[in-house]
């Protein structure tokens, strides 16, 4: 994977206080390593950077909140900041290199490698050597992870939307099934698509009407990108696929092959093709936009949810406060059969999108510096557990969260965040995961299983309890029974922007989002050949080549990270 290489600092910091004598370089294709910016030791005056993120943030305070405002005192730093809302950066971030005009930060996601063929990433790898060693200590010697590619050895981005040595403590995805639905009916045993649907067609045989609006057995979200989360993603989830963004990867091979070829996903969706036909799947599913989907959720009749709870949680957050949250959803693992071994747990190693600083940026050593702080150990827990005194104690040297504000973190959680700012900063440097522990044997994170169990509304804890479980994760098969992928999560694998893949790997997202919605809504007896047609169209866009590519660079993942000869 090739990617070329970034301006020199020179060339862009000349008028900056902050003395420039040269560039990074990395250990592939960096800038001139005999030049670099000079330290002028300055880390607290007050300074402004400007930040584009490719994930919608709907929470941002512009720092007004608790949290951030700690951040500035510590480190006078302010964050202008950009938030996407829908599109992940899709149409921002091609406009910015086409422009040059960038942001001092970026969280890009997966269009790192426009802005690298552009020129505008700088090579972090001298910065992190001299002026962070926060963030050498978490990453430690799993360094070679965060280089861009086989070939171009440099690092662009810190992964941050993950962190070290994570270990999941609870579910947040998956089947989701509302907790009266699950009580009325004396908790049923919930593993395959077929006990899904029987629960949902259940419950609405008996309620066809909630509040006197009609009530929806099952809605989905398939606005833009977010067709993939609720309507495309769960057919791998289903079928014992771990999640690689559109390819399924052989463990054995690494051969790369688009998931939708898999016989197995067939039938998943022709599962919701039977789901829509039988009345139990919303009609509106493929034209409701996002905020409407939210709204049916917020309106407590949507029973059941294939989804993530990143992406309904704001929604969901408005049921949380009446009848004990019992509008609030259980998480199941759910299979195509029995048979089937959900690989949602499955280990991935380090692995994660990043954040930048970008060849505008005028101070980059003064911003690897905030970075570096962030990633302290009194960073993290600032950014983990809010302000001592105000959102956590310290009783008996352990970190503990006061009652009233564990009932605000669960039942007003918009609110809560925006006023926190708990949980807001975690875009902007590294982390370590759930499961860590700092120097005062303190998690830094609040996701462990007492506090993931104490901040479960009253109807949640009722249906854990009726199940026998603690958390929903334990619904799901353990990472200690799945084996570590070698090439990590391969949707997070950037790929060059400057090939054919780009191409053709657009017109098969087109295909598939215009095709998988037809081959759902299709009578029964169309089903087959409006799928196999996809298959065909899929194939004839160029899709066969484009996987031999990708297969290539999945190869040379495997090579740079674990140093296997891979052929």
């Amino acid at each position: 994977m090739k990617g070329k290489t970034p301006k020199t600092f020179a060339m862009l910091l000349l008028a900056s206080a902050l003395a420039i004598t040269a560039g990074c370089s990395g250990s592939g294709g960096g800038t001139n390593a005999s030049e670099k910016p000079v330290d002028s030791g300055d880390t607290t005056s007050p300074v402004t950077f400007t930040f584009f993120g490719a994930d919608a943030s709907p929470n941002w305070n512009n720092m007004k909140d608790a949290v951030g405002q700690e951040i500035t005192k510590a480190t006078g730093v302010t964050i202008e900041a950009e938030y996407d809302v829908n599109n992940g950066g899709d149409q921002k971030i091609p406009l910015m290199a086409a422009s040059g005009d960038y942001p001092d930060i970026i969280y890009p996601k997966g269009n790192l490698s426009k802005l690298v063929d552009a020129g505008a990433m700088l090579d972090l790898t001298d910065l992190i050597e001299e002026h962070a060693p926060n963030l050498k200590k978490i990453y430690g010697d799993q360094m070679n992870r965060l280089k861009y590619s086989l070939e171009d050895q440099a690092i662009y981005t810190i992964p941050t939307n993950m962190g070290v040595d994570n270990v999941s403590f609870d579910a947040t995805g998956g089947f989701e099934i509302q907790q009266r639905v699950l009580k009325e009916l004396g908790y049923p045993e919930v593993k395959t698509l077929e006990d899904y649907e029987n629960v949902l067609r259940t419950y609405y045989e008996k309620h066809p009407t909630i509040d006197g609006q009609p009530t929806i057995p099952l809605t989905l979200n398939a606005d833009d990108w977010k067709i993939m989360i609720t309507v495309t993603n769960p057919a791998f989830q289903a079928t014992g696929g771990p999640d690689d963004g559109e390819y399924y990867i052989n463990p054995e091979t690494y051969e790369a092959v688009l998931h939708y070829k898999r016989p197995e996903e067939k039938e998943y969706f022709r599962w919701l093709n039977k789901m829509y036909n039988e009345g139990l799947l919303d009609k509106d599913t493929f034209v409701q936009k996002d905020d409407q989907y939210k709204s049916k959720i917020a309106s407590g009749r949507v029973l059941g949810l294939i989804d993530q709870e990143w992406n309904y949680g704001e929604a969901e957050n408005a049921l949380k406060s009446s009848s004990g949250g019992d509008k609030t959803y259980a998480h199941f693992s759910v299979s195509l059969n029995k048979d089937i071994v959900d690989h949602t747990f499955q280990p991935t190693g380090f692995d994660g999108y990043g954040i930048g600083i970008t060849t505008s940026a005028k101070d980059p050593v003064r911003i690897i510096k905030f970075m570096d702080w962030l990633a302290s150990e009194e960073g993290q827990v600032l950014r983990n557990w809010g302000v001592e005194g105000q959102h956590y104690q310290v009783e008996n040297g352990k970190r503990i969260i006061p009652d009233d504000v564990q009932d605000r973190k669960t039942n007003d959680n918009s609110a809560f965040t925006k006023e926190s700012g708990v949980g807001m900063y975690n875009v902007f440097s590294a982390r370590y995961g759930d499961g860590v522990k700092d120097a005062t044997d303190n998690y830094y994170t609040t996701n462990f299983p007492e506090q993931i169990q104490a901040g479960y509304t009253a109807a949640e804890k009722e249906t854990l309890k009726a199940y026998g479980i603690t958390t929903w994760k334990d619904f799901y098969p353990s990472e200690d029974d799945l084996k570590l992928k070698d090439w990590g999560a391969a949707y997070n694998m950037p790929v060059p922007s400057d090939t054919d893949y780009n191409v053709t790997f657009q017109k098969t997202q087109d295909i598939v989002r215009k095709r998988i919605p037809e081959a759902i809504l299709a009578k029964p007896e169309n089903f087959d050949s409006v799928y196999d047609s996809l298959l065909a169209e899929l194939d004839k866009a160029g899709a066969v080549e484009m996987e031999k590519q990708y297969t290539v660079w999945i190869k040379e993942r495997v090579a740079l990270w674990t140093g296997k000869d891979v052929k």
